[in-house]
């Protein structure tokens, strides 16, 4: 601004000369000597506006250069936000459990198995819509348990009720590395299996089946004592720091696929199979006749929604229902123990009959699981492995010669060949 207004009053001085010089056409007669050292001043005059206008040119084109080169160059002020950003970019991966796209941090977690209660008073539960694989199987009489298998369970604000487990619960959540949430149960038939050094359990009852180092609190919800347990993803973390437990995945005690996956992008019909059928609604009541579970399935979206007790099964915060891309119904050696009627069913063995239903069609096969810490696999008389569909599963875990199953109106036993009907 200053060599500018410098330039400008230079340039008003020399306008002033000019219409001095020759604005009233007067002549004027000067000496010799003033002449000279007039024009000398003029000269040095004139040089030093040349000298000022060629500064204000270079002057105006650096600016110019300038405002262009910040133009087509992001600022440097900007450079360490978008390399920041850059970084905090998260890398998906797939997960074990249902093949969807997580992030890397919720794939290394570990998940967290939570024993729901099946008891018609105690609906509805929460935590049910983060729920990636769900459990059902008989405890004592005809009652049942469900347990929920939660990947990404962090930011649950709500999670219950919970009630007790079964040690046939807690080998299954043990195969996904699970922190095994549960009030009690039987001391006789589950100490042998939570006094494992394998097993991270939160024990609402506290005692000789493990403690609950702060998991749990009572919500006075109107309902019987024993369905008023919860819990929330924060109080999980805080006990699972005092009880020394690893909230990531520990990798002797884990095989990373859970399931046998279809291509996300090539769906999995089931029609390659010549045994497979289709199946449209599963009722489980000829196996769980307290909960009358069942599903009934969408052509739309290809999923099987859950029903108990006749009522769609719903998340108590959200009201979503449970639905499901594939379904599994295991048949397993069972015996009873103790004199309560207490249920021992073998979920570790090889060579009985399951079912496989996704994208509204059923395989029959066989079923095998190798150890406490293997997944289980489905494979057809060839010996070729069934592969599910991504999303999240439904597992009915049910006793061989005894319980039944109906599809489509039809029902079928567990006795003889897969697919027996019943004739009454």
């Amino acid at each position: 601004m200053k060599k500018t207004k410098t330039i400008i009053l230079a340039m008003s001085a020399a306008l002033c000369l000019a219409l001095s010089g020759c604005g009233g056409y007067t002549t004027v007669t000067a000496d010799p000597s003033e002449v000279s050292e007039k024009k000398s001043d003029e000269q040095a005059k004139a040089a030093s506006e040349e000298k000022a206008k060629d500064t204000a040119k270079a002057e105006e084109a650096a600016v110019s250069k300038k405002t262009a080169e910040e133009e087509s160059t992001p600022s440097t002020a900007a450079e360490p936000a978008e390399t920041e950003k850059k970084k905090k970019k998260k890398k998906s991966t797939r997960s074990s459990i249902t093949n969807e796209k997580v992030s890397s941090k919720i794939e290394k977690q570990r998940p967290i198995a939570v024993m729901y209660p099946i008891n018609y008073e105690a609906q509805p539960q929460y935590g049910l819509n983060k729920v990636d694989v769900f459990y059902e199987m008989i405890e004592e009489g005809d009652m049942s348990r469900q347990m929920g298998i939660i990947q990404d369970w962090h930011d649950l604000s709500l999670i219950g009720n919970i009630r007790s487990t079964r040690s046939y619960f807690v080998l299954e959540a043990m195969r996904y590395d699970a922190i095994m949430l549960h009030f009690g149960g039987p001391i006789d038939w589950l100490i042998d299996v939570t006094s494992r050094e394998d097993l991270d359990n939160l024990n609402g009852v506290g005692g000789v089946l493990g403690g609950d180092y702060g998991a749990y609190y009572r919500i006075d919800n109107g309902k019987a004592l024993e369905h008023t347990a919860f819990t929330d993803a924060e109080s999980v973390k805080n006990a699972c720091a005092a009880a020394g437990y690893s909230l990531e995945i520990r990798p002797k005690y884990y095989v990373d696929k859970q399931f046998y996956f279809n291509d996300p992008d090539d769906r999995q019909t089931l029609e390659q199979y010549e045994n497979s059928i289709p199946v449209s609604t599963i009722d489980m009541s000829g196996a769980f006749p307290v909960t009358r579970s069942s599903l009934v399935y969408n052509e739309e979206d290809h999923k099987y929604y859950k029903y108990l007790y006749g009522e769609p099964q719903c998340d108590g915060i959200t009201g979503e229902q449970m639905a499901f891309d594939n379904v599994i119904i295991q048949e397993a050696h069972f015996k009873y123990v103790g004199n309560h009627g207490y249920v021992n069913l073998n979920t570790i063995s090889h060579g009985r009959t399951a079912y496989v239903l996704t994208n509204g069609r059923c395989v029959p096969c066989k079923w095998w699981r190798q150890g406490v810490h293997k997944h289980t696999s489905y494979y057809v008389k060839d010996g070729s492995r069934i592969h599910l569909n991504t999303g999240k599963t439904m597992v009915f875990i049910i006793r061989d010669d005894i319980d039944t199953f109906a599809f489509d109106g039809v029902t079928y036993t567990t006795q003889g060949d897969p697919l027996t009907p019943v004739y009454y």
